[in-house]
């Protein structure tokens, strides 16, 4: 098995487990900070979606007011439609 010249990697310094020790931390702290960015973003990713998902609801919803007020007839047909099918897909258990 090839061995790796450790010392042309660390400058021909000798690496102690006090070394390693302390770049291990750095690397746990860097992990924990990373996670805790990532972890952010996140929330915020949903808080945008939620807003989104919010505001197009509100907006189909006075569309359908609309309609509703502008087509009454209609509106009421398709209620008795959908009620039917849900009456008729119900009815098959």
């Amino acid at each position: 098995m090839a061995k790796a010249n450790v010392s042309s990697l660390t400058g021909g310094k000798e690496i102690t487990v006090d070394d390693l020790a302390a770049q291990i931390d750095t690397l746990k702290s860097d992990l924990s900070k990373l996670t805790h960015t990532l972890a952010d973003f996140g929330v915020a990713k949903t808080e945008a979606a939620t807003a989104s998902a919010k505001m197009k609801a509100t907006e189909a919803q006075l569309q359908a007011e609309d309609f509703v007020r502008t087509q009454p007839a209609t509106s009421i047909g398709l209620a008795a439609g959908l009620g039917f099918l849900v009456g008729m897909i119900a009815s098959r258990r």
